[in-house]
Parts: structure tokens; C-alpha cells; sequence
């Protein structure tokens, strides 16, 4: 899945504490939320092995149409697991709740967005009201099954970052709403705007209380192909990676 919103501007802080909303390139390190242990001080991480965020849960993305692939991107196999399964297998160890919107490819627990095939957007509201269902009413990771370079680091990164609500990593200037923390209330304004006939994911990266992440805040942990999405054969092939054999493709 690609969401190109355009530039986003640059804004000073005061160099301290993170607004929501702003862009800033000396916020300080982000500190554990719902994970205990000692902190490495430069790091701002727990030393022993961190257990799954239980404040944050997680939706994985998996009902694009796949188009421009030509087959089914979820079910791409490299290396010999899928991409779904792959994504499933990180926030499984991220989050403490993870669910699958879409047709259940990932081995994770899956709901179905409706309608079928309207976008992230409707995909997004689909999973907030199953997180509910499920009894969690906090934030959530919201990924794209179409990344096959993510991270368990730059996941945990996200899920834990000491900042309320939203945060959305902004990559050469693009926000990155689908490898992202979307808060409880931007998950429940999806659900809105779906009923409203809305489908852009525009309308939830331009709310004001949204914080944005420059390289500055991610720089240490990852690089900008770890954000990267495939959507043709051609970016599989800029990424290095080569396709399993088609029989490996299934679930």
C-alpha cells in the first residue's frame, strides 16, 4: 500500500518535551510505555529481552487488491514465509493483541473490513471496532502487509514512543500512516469518516494532535527501505529480493 499526503512542513519545539502535531529534530529518545525492566539510560530501553506492549495492540493490513503485483501481496513468499506471516510473526512479539484485517492469511485472528475492498481506511475502522470487541480501548500499530523490510525494532520503537496518541514517522518529507501508531481517538475518527463516506487517509494525518516523527527521532534504529512498501515486481527488484517459487505462496 503507497499513501503519498505530499511535503510536510518543518516546525520548531522547544527542544524538551513532544507536541502533538509538530515536527522537531532534537526531541529526546523515547522512553518505555507498559514495559518494565532496567533502562539502559542511552538507549532508553529496557536491558532484558522486553515483553509485548499490553497498552498497545496491533492491526496488520492484509485486503489490498494487489494490482500492480499481479498476485496477491500478502501471500508473497520470501525467504520462505509470506509477507503476512512475517509482519504477524513481529507484532505478535510487539504487541500483546494483534489482529488481521483481511481474508486471514497471516495466521493471526482476522475481521473483515466492509465493505470488501474499500481501502486502509475502511480496513483501519474495521480493525478499531474488533479491538473493541476484544475489550481494548488504547492505541494500536496499524501496518501494511506490503513491507517486507519492517522491523521488530522500529515496531517496538513505535508502540512504545512517550508521546500520546498518533505517531506517524514522516520518510523524505511523506507521513507513513500505514507504519504507524494510530491513537484510540484517530481509530474511533476512522470509523466516523468511513460512515460518513469518507475513504482518504488525508483527513486522519492532518489532525492537529497527530505527532510526527522526522529522521531525527528514527535515524538510530532504522533507514528509509525499512519503510518501504512493494507494490510492483520492480520494487521487490530495487529492494533485492527475490520471490519463493509461486507453490511457496500459500498460507
Amino acid at each position: 500500500m503507497t499513501y503519498d499526503p505530499g511535503t510536510v512542513s518543518r516546525r520548531a519545539g522547544d527542544g524538551r518535551t513532544p507536541r502533538a502535531g509538530v515536527i522537531v529534530d532534537d526531541w529526546p529518545r523515547p522512553t518505555r510505555r507498559g514495559v518494565t525492566g532496567d533502562k539502559n539510560h542511552e538507549t532508553g530501553y529496557a536491558d532484558a529481552m522486553p515483553r509485548p506492549n499490553e497498552h498497545v495492540a496491533s492491526l496488520l493490513l492484509t485486503g489490498g487488491a494487489s494490482r500492480r503485483m499481479g498476485r496477491d501481496k500478502a501471500n508473497l513468499s520470501v525467504d520462505g514465509t509470506t509477507l503476512a506471516r512475517r509482519t504477524a510473526a513481529l507484532l505478535e512479539r510487539v504487541t500483546a493483541l494483534a489482529l488481521e484485517v483481511g481474508p486471514g492469511t497471516s495466521g493471526l485472528a482476522s475481521t473483515s473490513e466492509v465493505p470488501l475492498g474499500g481501502g486502509p481506511l475502511v480496513a483501519i475502522a474495521a480493525g478499531g471496532r474488533a479491538l473493541r470487541g476484544r475489550g481494548h480501548l488504547g492505541d494500536a500499530l496499524v501496518i501494511a502487509c506490503d513491507l517486507p523490510l519492517v522491523t521488530e525494532e522500529l515496531l517496538r520503537f513505535l508502540a512504545d514512543y512517550d508521546a500520546p496518541g498518533s505517531v506517524m514517522p514522516v520518510v523524505a518529507g511523506r507521513v507513513q500512516p500505514l507504519l504507524a501508531r494510530w491513537g484510540e481517538r484517530h481509530l474511533d475518527l476512522a470509523s466516523l469518516l468511513v460512515a460518513r463516506g469518507e475513504r482518504s487517509l488525508r483527513h486522519v494525518v492532518a489532525q492537529p494532535d497527530v505527532t510526527r516523527l522526522e529522521v531525527a527521532h528514527w535515524g538510530h534504529l532504522a533507514s528509509a527501505e525499512n519503510f518501504a512498501d512493494v507494490d510492483r515486481p520492480a520494487d521487490l527488484e530495487r529492494l533485492g529480493l527475490r520471490v519463493d517459487d509461486v507453490g511457496a505462496n500459500e498460507p
